[in-house]
């Protein structure tokens, strides 16, 4: 058995490396898993060069989810082996196997490609709750997201449209506006200093209650600026390395907030049922093939060092995911 180690923080290709695991016996309701697919996260990059806000002690294993197989089973009917099940949240899951709680254990509905479902519990519930849970948004009404080429950027998208909300996307780079409007993007714009002037135009002046903040900084304060009185920004992270801002416009005299998402905070305060009837959904949207995200290439263990690089080069079209059983 395998696993990636880091024992420092430092750049993501210098500081992993893949070493040998003996397997520990299973404590009665355990189960061994045999992981399929886990994604590298951009919190998984931060964490390996220890600028993510909650860092592991060392050494310790990345990777926050996945799928896999279950391979051995004791003291417990919750799972069987061959069953394919979500690994847990925030186990180190670049590893070929790892031991979890068998009834904490969910199952992958059958049909569901194996690659998005490895994607499943980290960014599709970060842009279903951040569209819910702060602002009620009715059918018709708009939401502004920066990094919407993103994978939560993607997501959002799909969902707006699933609730019948109207999406503006803020991006870099002018070329990405075809691919997003294919997905299903109502508006692309860039993110320069013009965007509150062209959101009011795109939107025909209507007042936009929610954004979403992936960037921090100054395109942080350009969306706060977007938006309506008594709106809310929702930041869920930093990619420009600044935390993110209003204007004294925008927190004076429109009363904007700013709010802070992190689904781990969610995991831990949200009843069992609300997280089961939440993933519930994301996979039947899954299932159906209405939530998909691409994906730009795919790694084994082994080769962690061009894996975790490829990931962190820009202009990248879709996830970078490691299969560690590609088999099993």
């Amino acid at each position: 058995m395998k696993a990636v180690r880091f024992s420092a923080f430092g750049p993501p290709s210098d500081v992993t490396q893949v070493v040998e695991e003996s397997p520990a016996p299973l404590q009665p309701g355990e189960a061994r898993l045999a992981v399929l697919a886990t994604p590298i996260n951009p919190s998984d990059l931060l964490t390996l060069s220890g600028e993510y806000g909650v860092l592991p002690k060392l050494p310790a294993t990345p990777g926050n989810e996945g799928v896999g197989r279950v391979v051995e089973v004791s003291g417990s009917d919750a799972v069987a082996p061959g069953d394919l099940v979500f690994l847990p949240l925030g186990a180190g899951t670049w590893r070929t196997h790892l031991t979890a709680p068998a009834a904490q254990l969910l199952p992958v509905p059958p049909g569901l490609d194996l690659l998005q479902a490895s994607m499943l519990m980290v960014n599709p519930p970060t842009a279903y709750l951040m569209l819910r849970q702060f602002v009620t948004l009715q059918p018709g009404e708009w939401v502004v997201q920066n990094a919407a080429n993103s994978a939560v950027g993607r997501y959002l998208i799909t969902l707006a449209q699933v609730m019948g909300v109207k999406n503006v996307n803020v991006v870099r780079r002018q070329e990405l506006a075809d691919e997003l409007k294919a997905q299903g993007a109502d508006v692309v714009l860039l993110d320069t200093d013009e965007l509150p002037r062209q959101v009011r135009e795109a939107t025909g002046g209507a007042k936009v209650r929610l954004g979403i903040d992936a960037v921090g900084g100054d395109s942080s304060r350009r969306l706060g600026d977007c938006l309506a009185t008594g709106g809310v920004l929702v930041n869920y992270g930093a990619m420009s390395g600044k935390g993110p801002k209003l204007s004294a416009a925008a927190s004076i005299f429109k009363d904007v907030t700013l709010r802070g998402f992190w689904l781990v905070r969610w995991m831990r305060n949200a009843a069992r049922e609300e997280q089961n009837a939440t993933f519930a959904r994301l996979a039947e949207l899954m299932s159906v093939g209405t939530l998909q995200a691409p994906v730009d290439g795919t790694f084994p263990l082994e080769r962690i060092q061009d894996a975790v690089a490829r990931a962190q080069e820009p202009g990248r079209n879709g996830k970078i995911i490691l299969t560690p059983n590609p088999a099993a």
